[in-house]
């Protein structure tokens, strides 16, 4: 392939096998947050009632992932770029599918730890014994959690480093939006399938139904292993990428680079940034802060809204109207897909006029746009009274705008830093995600019981409505923050060189 002439790729007919990886991403990604979303999806009617769960129980569960999730993605980048990109996903994926499926086995730990004999023993208890069951539970999905934290922290920076190896710069938000959107179809998918899984494994006598919840969806990441161990090389190694797809792929080695500048360009692609001297860039504090500021929001509405759903308006999210809300809402976080190319959209409308866009200030503009949507969230609950149906709707459009601005900050990674240290930025910026993360969700555990207890009053709410209430005005301004940081830190698109 990369021996033919450019000539010869001209003439030649372009495979397309760059959007078949993009495909095993999107579904790496999908099983990715089905898998986070067993807990959440089941916890409420399944697992609280056997455990004694509190909100703060589930809001230690969702924090301690989140900083565990925060700490591997600092190291996970390292990792991706030290392995390289077909080994390092295949220990991701494995780590987090194995994690998700030993979820299954803390109820039997519980029991055992206890000297209890089933799960009847565990609803049935009382008093201090209810308090201890919640405890040593806690405990046990602690550890399945980490372990499942600690692997789904290697997806996104491996995915965004394969993006980086398999599309040109112009095309790269858009293919990460649509490998991104796994996150909505995997949210999408696991209403229709978790709950009803643990229904029928709960009808049948398999334990209390959760347990094979998480056994069959965590199963899933194995069967996904075997198609990228047959089907991943990088694009010059790999027999399905054809001279045209090769050249195209690799047209920004290319562009606007004299003959003789090119080695340094190839030199600074493929040296490493020390990990330390990361931290010295503008560039690594922008993604940290927009990261840090923006991805709790997400994982607030993945890891809380099946609970709000239930508190609020009283609905089970596995049968009926709740479980078609959850649909609904990530049906259209869907949209994301679009905020990708929207920044190509800016480029090429510049272009046809004669003008020059950098990508990082295409983005910049779209981002800012995205920035926008989240403040409807501050009307989410006030209009709860209206119909239980517009905080879901508005929640969704907060959804699609954050996959959308998502999608580009992870963009903006590629468009500054070489390929070399792709994979790090991305991991520093999961970090401060996570650490993001932890702090909202283990605040809002803690919020939810307080504002319950002491019924709690804000903007003419009370009780647990007015907590959520609290909550979704922090997440509807966040992006704005974040977006004015990045722009302070970062004004214009500066490449960073090792």
């Amino acid at each position: 392939m990369a021996s033919q002439t450019p000539l010869a790729a001209a003439n030649q007919k372009m495979t397309n096998f760059r959007w078949v990886i993009c495909a095993l991403l999107f579904l790496a990604t999908t099983v990715n947050y089905m898998d986070r979303q067993v807990l959440s999806l089941t916890w409420k009617e399944f697992i609280s009632p056997e455990f004694h769960w509190t909100d703060a129980n589930y809001g230690l569960i969702t924090s301690v992932f989140s900083i565990v999730y925060a700490v591997a993605n600092l190291l996970a980048g390292r990792f991706i770029d030290w392995m390289g990109t077909k080994k390092g996903y295949l220990w991701a994926i494995g780590v987090w599918s194995a994690g998700a499926c030993l979820h299954a086995v803390c109820g039997i730990a519980t029991e055992h730890w206890l000297g209890m004999h089933d799960a009847t023993e565990l609803l049935q208890a009382t008093g201090d014994v209810a308090i201890t069951i919640a405890t040593v539970s806690v405990y046990f999905f602690l550890a399945a959690r980490t372990i499942l934290a600690l692997g789904e922290a290697g997806n996104f920076p491996a995915a965004i480093k394969v993006t980086a190896e398999y599309f040109p710069k112009r095309d790269r938000a858009y293919a990460t939006a649509i490998f991104n959107a796994g996150s909505a179809i995997g949210a999408l998918v696991a209403p229709f399938t978790i709950g009803p899984l643990a229904k029928f494994f709960q009808g049948i006598g398999w334990g209390n139904g959760w347990e094979m919840a998480f056994i069959v969806i965590g199963a899933l990441g194995f069967i996904w292993m075997g198609f990228w161990i047959f089907l991943y090389k990088e694009p010059a190694a790999n027999p399905h990428v054809n001279a045209a797809e090769l050249a195209y792929i690799e047209q920004d080695n290319d562009a606007d680079e004299p003959a003789k500048e090119k080695a340094e360009v190839e030199d600074s692609e493929t040296a490493t940034i020390p990990f330390f001297k990361c931290f010295k860039y503008p560039q690594t504090w922008a993604v940290f802060f927009g990261k840090f500021l923006t991805d709790g929001v997400w994982w607030f509405f993945l890891f809380w809204t099946p609970a709000y759903i239930s508190d609020v308006f009283k609905l089970s999210t596995s049968e009926g109207e709740g479980m078609l809300m959850i649909f609904v809402l990530y049906l259209i976080t869907m949209l994301s897909i679009y905020g990708g190319k929207l920044p190509s959209i800016f480029i090429d409308s510049a272009a046809r006029r004669g003008i020059n866009v950098d990508p990082y200030s295409a983005r910049m503009k779209a981002m800012f746009i995205f920035a926008l949507f989240p403040l409807l969230a501050l009307a989410a609950q006030p209009l709860s009274s209206v119909s239980p149906w517009m905080p879901i709707i508005i929640i969704g459009i907060a959804g699609a705008a954050h996959q959308s601005w998502s999608a580009n900050i992870y963009s903006v990674v590629g468009d500054m830093f070489p390929k070399s240290t792709i994979a790090t930025i991305i991991g520093i910026g999961g970090m401060a995600g996570g650490i993001g993360s932890a702090l909202i969700n283990y605040g809002s555990g803690i919020l939810f019981d307080y504002s319950a207890q002491v019924n709690m009053s804000f903007m003419s709410f009370q009780g647990k409505p007015a907590g959520y209430f609290v909550v979704f005005c922090i997440c509807g301004v966040a992006y704005l923050v974040g977006w004015c940081i990045m722009k302070l830190l970062v004004p214009r698109y500066k490449k960073i060189e090792a």
